[in-house]
């Protein structure tokens, strides 16, 4: 439990994980929201994307490789909390959509977060002119924006429901 928001984890190392075990792992737990977290050292800052799936109703069954079309609306709106939230603690961020199969199959709002490092100017000293994914300071800016979006999309979303 963190911030009253209970976190369900599908692993603890870096093994590799079929897609489809990390959505029945999301669905399984009736999760209010699925962030599918991925370290990567290509680019720049944290890349938000969301399923490219063609938003539908949503059904009492939803088919399992496109469940996440009956969420993507509510997976932009989680998105367009997150980016404010990476972008006010002074990230860059980048949004995209794209085919996800593990969120695809996902039944809730759902968005992957690619943590890329944090490139800064070259300084004298600094003969790489970036801030790796080892820098403890960034993973925990990362951690406090996204934990500070996930509360306040979750207030948001608990204000809607109140006539």
């Amino acid at each position: 439990m963190a911030r009253g928001i209970a976190v369900v984890t599908t692993r603890e190392s870096d093994v590799t994980m079929n897609p489809d075990r990390r959505a029945e792992i999301a669905n399984h737990a009736n999760a209010q929201a699925c962030l599918s977290l991925h370290a990567s050292e290509s680019g720049s800052g944290v890349h938000l994307f969301v399923s490219s799936l063609a938003p539908v109703e949503g059904a009492r069954f939803e088919p399992w490789r496109t469940a996440q079309a009956a969420w993507v609306q509510r997976s932009l709106l989680l998105t367009g909390v997150m980016n404010s939230a990476l972008s006010h603690a002074g990230m860059t961020v980048t949004l995209g959509r794209t085919a996800l199969p593990a969120i695809d199959s996902m039944a809730c709002p759902a968005v992957a977060v690619e943590v890329a490092p944090e490139r800064v100017q070259k300084t004298q000293g600094d003969a790489q002119g970036t801030d790796g994914l080892e820098d403890q300071s960034y993973q925990a800016r990362v951690a406090e924006a996204l934990a500070a979006a996930l509360v306040e999309w979750r207030q948001e979303a608990m204000d809607v429901r109140q006539p």
